[in-house]
């Protein structure tokens, strides 16, 4: 075979003429007249077939002309029926006619014997089915007769339709030099499908009759040769004609048997013609009408124009009968069908899209981005919420198949509208869908686009979608920038702890045990512990053991670490070579006591839908969205935990504190004034105009950036050239004064009953007591989270207070030096700006609070 390429292609250059294909291999050579090669169109690669006419032999003149007439008839001659033509060459030895990429009939009848009675049959009469189709087509609008109905004029296309060709003999009844009736025995084995009228007279006796003389007998010599092609030609075709009888009927459906003979029937008066075998067959209880191919690709064909019951008719026997059909069928034929239905969307598309992604796993590999996934990433910009559900609920069959650059660029930004849609399963759907497709987005939107959705997400209105958010960042942790991890998981689970929603905090906290190699120890002690401990005495029991059983998982990793610590606070504190690589140490096994049982857990969602299905009223709309979707809905419904949607604190457990002063340097060095604390003396009292004022100023900071639970910030640097993650661009965070107060507890723990805590900037970067106006002697507020307060404040205790004397809030400006070598000189002169400012500020807000002393003594 590869000689015969070879030679095909070596005789092709020879002529010099400048093919728009490259010959393949040779498939079939006909009599001498033509040969069939499969070829590739050079124009953009598809598959195409090639028929060449060789014209270099001098003794067969006719073949010329029979060539000629094949290329002029093909090129006119449009139908779904009939061999698609697409381009031809012709020099003075050869003509080149190209096609769409077929088989000769000839050749596809053999693969057919080892599949089952049933599917040959049903596939041989929706062929026929088709080739009546067309021959009625060429009968009676192009008042033609086509000349030559035999198995080497059909051709079978990929998906397995049965395609007419052959026009070499195609003559219209109304042109007297038409090559059918002056040539017709002229060509080869032409006496095989000749008539009766023919055989006893000649080929120019056809002008007496009517056009489909000759064509309708041919079709019954057609029929029974497909149905019986190991058999000789029946009887009837030869003279003195005898009617078929029903020994002879061999394969041939009984159902089609009476038509069969009349197709055969020798006076050509009396013969029935294709339209009316066709008409026969297509009745309620015809041949053609009940067959399954027939009917599917009648339904295909008229599918955006059928009612919605006749869709899902139609849609119905697709799936009961999927496996049923043939492979080529399906993948060439329906599947190109239902993804053009799809664009139209609708109530249809939630079964239709689970039918293109089954028949598409019929398809190459190199063919399945094309064919399946081109099309589902276009619908994905569709508004109907029926397309966009059936989108996300077949995700897991081709998800595997997405690459990271169409993930990222092209379904993310339709993607996350489903976040903000008002109907809640949508909302639900596009969370659950992250999982799957989180290995594929870029670090950008990873560490900050997602995160921000995620964060509005655990405020939603829905308590399933609150828990499965907390499990969706849980198993994404892993895979998050260092500072993103520092900067989000410990802020997620801990609202998901404080969810009123019972599952919400039990996935809180078994995603904190998943994640427990995301955090260094001395997180966990610091930071993990403080937001975990007071869910050991949660109400629910279910969430008391599981608290229990984290909080153990924790302190065996903190034994395991402080083995490795010195015996002594001694300047050298090197961790010991022996350290597990990249801070791991050992973890205890068991099933949810362990952070491996906690991950597997996550492994599942923790609650499911409450509404698995879109509304009937809400297959026919249209996603939207709007700023705060979904959010809407939160002053009519119970938020976790009594939320505000401002701070997202449980109303509950808010604690008071004092209002914070502030103090010179030398004041706080001492930490034993007792005349600047509030309450302390009533020689010494606030201005309580200004404190208002601050404290209004606050709530409107508060109110700016309520949207965000997480806060504003970027949660990743781009411009960091390390880890790509800084949570800051400049300056690291400012080391507090070592204290020497026994009573200090962790900054974590702030706003707990019976405890005070340390107010520093590494265990409450984002709050800071917030005053009010009242009297002197009752001076105190809620505690309300803001983000990035602009001035740093320093708080102390109520003298009677029993915890004894102020803490630092934040450590003096001079205390502290930032690393010049972070610091361009523009933003050394801020810094310089911005500290000056504060100082002015303090000294008038002193010189204020003297005068007013001075007026009240």
């Amino acid at each position: 075979m590869d000689y015969l390429r070879n030679l095909g292609s070596a005789l092709v250059q020879k002529s010099g003429l400048n093919l728009p294909f490259t010959l393949g291999q040779k498939v079939l050579s006909f009599e001498g007249l033509y040969s069939l090669y499969d070829a590739v169109k050079r124009e953009d690669g598809s598959n195409v077939s090639v028929f060449e006419y060789d014209l270099s032999d001098s003794t067969r003149p006719n073949f010329k002309a029979f060539a000629q007439n094949a290329l002029k008839k093909l090129r006119t001659i449009r139908h779904p029926d009939v061999l698609k033509f697409i381009d031809a060459v012709e020099s003075d030895t050869s003509i080149f006619i190209m096609t769409e990429r077929v088989q000769p009939l000839s050749n596809a009848l053999p693969t057919w014997i080892s599949r089952s009675s049933q599917e040959r049959e049903e596939w041989l009469l929706w062929g026929l089915h088709r080739v009546s189709v067309a021959l009625t087509f060429l009968n009676d609008s192009c008042t033609s007769t086509h000349g030559r109905i035999c198995m080497q004029s059909i051709f079978i296309s990929p998906s397995g339709e049965w395609k007419l060709g052959g026009f070499e003999l195609l003559s219209n009844i109304k042109d007297d030099t038409a090559i059918l009736y002056n040539l017709g025995g002229a060509f080869p084995s032409s006496f095989a499908w000749a008539s009766p009228e023919v055989k006893k007279g000649s080929w120019s006796s056809l002008k007496q009759y009517d056009s489909v003389a000759l064509d309708s007998y041919a079709l019954g010599l057609l029929l029974h040769s497909v149905f019986n092609p190991n058999h000789a030609a029946p009887e009837t075709s030869l003279p003195p004609h005898p009617p078929p009888t029903a020994a002879s009927r061999g394969s041939i459906p009984a159902s089609m048997f009476n038509a069969y003979k009349r197709l055969l029937n020798p006076n050509p008066k009396n013969r029935l013609n294709p339209k009316g075998f066709l008409d026969l067959g297509m009745v309620d209880t015809g041949f053609f009408a009940a067959n399954r191919l027939v009917k599917v690709c009648s339904g295909l064909e008229s599918f955006s124009i059928a009612s919605e019951a006749e869709k899902n008719f139609l849609l119905k026997t697709l799936k009961e009968s999927a496996s049923s059909f043939p492979s080529e069928f399906t993948t060439h034929k329906v599947l190109p069908s239902l993804v053009s239905a799809l664009e139209f969307g609708g109530a249809s598309a939630a079964t239709m899209l689970p039918l293109v992604i089954q028949f598409g796993k019929n398809l190459p590999p190199e063919d399945y981005p094309k064919a399946i996934i081109t099309p589902l990433i276009k619908l994905y910009a569709s508004p109907d919420r029926g397309t966009r559900m059936a989108l996300l609920d077949n995700l897991p069959e081709y998800a595997d198949k997405l690459d990271k650059k169409t993930v990222s660029e092209k379904l993310f930004p339709h993607l996350q509208t489903g976040f903000t849609d008002t109907v809640a399963v949508i909302r639900e759907a596009t969370t659950k869908s992250i999982d799957l497709l989180a290995p594929k987005f870029t670090d950008r939107i990873l560490n900050n686009d997602l995160l921000r959705l995620l964060a509005k997400m655990q405020m939603d209105p829905e308590p399933s979608i609150r828990t499965n958010t907390c499990i969706l960042i849980g198993r994404l942790g892993p895979t998050l920038g260092y500072n993103t991890k520092r900067k989000v998981l410990v802020p997620a689970f801990t609202r998901a702890l404080k969810d009123s929603f019972v599952h919400a905090r039990v996935a809180g906290l078994m995603a904190f045990m998943a994640t427990i190699d995301c955090f260094e120890a001395e997180d966990i002690a610091t930071k993990v512990l403080p937001n975990v401990t007071f869910t050991l005495i949660d109400k629910e029991k279910l969430v008391r053991d599981q608290a229990f059983k984290a909080i153990e998982l924790f302190v065996k990793k903190l034994e395991e670490y402080a083995k490795t610590m010195p015996a002594t606070g001694s300047t050298d504190t090197a961790i010991p070579a022996n350290e597990p690589a990249g801070g791991a140490f050992p973890i205890p096994n068991g099933l949810v006591n362990s952070a491996t049982g906690a991950a597997g857990t996550l492994a599942g969602w923790a609650i499911s839908s409450f509404g698995k299905r879109l509304a009937p009223s809400d297959l026919q709309t249209s996603i939207t969205a709007g700023a705060n979707a979904g959010m809407n809905q939160l002053s009519n419904t119970n938020m976790p935990g009594g939320f505000s949607p401002h701070t997202g604190e449980s109303a509950n457990k808010t604690s008071t504190q004092t209002i914070p002063e502030e103090r010179t340097p030398n004041s706080v060095a001492s930490g034993t004034g007792k005349a600047l604390q509030l309450g302390g003396s009533s020689k010494k009292i606030a201005n309580t105009n200004a404190v208002a004022q601050f404290a209004k100023e606050l709530e409107d900071e508060i109110m700016a950036g309520s949207d965000n639970p997480w806060g504003n910030d970027d949660l990743m640097d781009v411009n960091a050239d390390q880890d790509d993650w800084s949570a800051f661009e400049t300056a690291s965070s400012p080391q507090p004064q070592p204290m020497t107060n026994n009573n200090s507890l962790s900054g974590s723990r702030i706003g707990t009953p019976k405890t005070k805590s340390l107010l520093s900037p590494s265990s409450i970067p984002r709050t800071i007591p917030v005053p009010r106006a009242t009297s002197p002697a009752h001076s105190t507020r809620r505690a309300t989270p803001i983000q990035s307060p602009p001035t740093p404040v320093i708080g102390e205790w109520n003298e009677n207070d029993d915890w004894g004397q102020g803490v630092l809030a934040s450590p003096d400006p001079k205390l502290v030096q930032t690393p010049a070598v972070l610091m361009t000189k523009e933003e050394k002169a801020a810094e310089m700006a911005r500290r000056k400012e504060e100082r002015k500020q303090r000294i008038a807000m002193l010189k204020e609070q003297k005068k007013n002393a001075a007026k009240v003594s």
